[in-house]
């Protein structure tokens, strides 16, 4: 967790959090510093959510060719309550410091990790979409939004949930 001597963290985003206005809604001092790679974790959607759908994961595999692309953000230190509440914080997720590759260098990210797995976990279409379109905003390579894209996912019998996310997703 970082220390209260600092005024702002850097969080790796790598599922619904990707898409910027998503991530704006929780913690409105989110400023892209870079896209980066995460290295030897795949992106998994296995987080048994508290809403009975998967959700994103990195889950670490070893190998130094697989990795989990992402959006490190700058966000400010008082903001982090809200944003451990949504990511359920003890709960569903835990927290980890990670190194981050980027174009300039390496950063040192905080990054939310499932506590609850669930293998057969499958997401919702709306936080599919969520993800996709953050993958999409921030330009990742072509195959990878590909293996996004092909991700299994199941509606969401919460329409009005449904709908507000896939608003969100698909806003210009």
């Amino acid at each position: 967790m970082p220390t209260p001597a600092d005024q702002s963290f850097l969080y790796f985003a790598y599922g619904s959090n990707l898409l910027t206005r998503r991530l704006l809604e929780r913690t409105p001092s989110a400023k892209k510093v870079a896209t980066g790679l995460l290295r030897g974790y795949e992106r998994r959607w296995h987080e048994a959510s508290l809403d009975g759908s998967g959700k994103c994961d990195v889950h670490f595999v070893g190998d130094a060719a697989s990795h989990v692309r992402g959006v490190v953000y700058q966000i400010e230190l008082a903001e982090k309550p809200v944003l451990d509440a949504a990511e359920t914080l003890g709960v569903g997720y835990d927290e980890k410091l990670a190194p981050i590759e980027t174009t300039t260098g390496t950063l040192s990210a905080w990054l939310y990790y499932a506590l609850k797995i669930d293998a057969d976990a499958v997401p919702y279409d709306w936080y599919h979409a969520l993800v996709v379109s953050g993958a999409e905003e921030h330009a990742f390579p072509p195959s990878y939004l590909q293996a996004l894209r092909a991700v299994r996912t199941k509606p969401d019998e919460d329409k009005a949930r449904s709908a507000r996310y896939f608003g969100l997703a698909n806003a210009v």
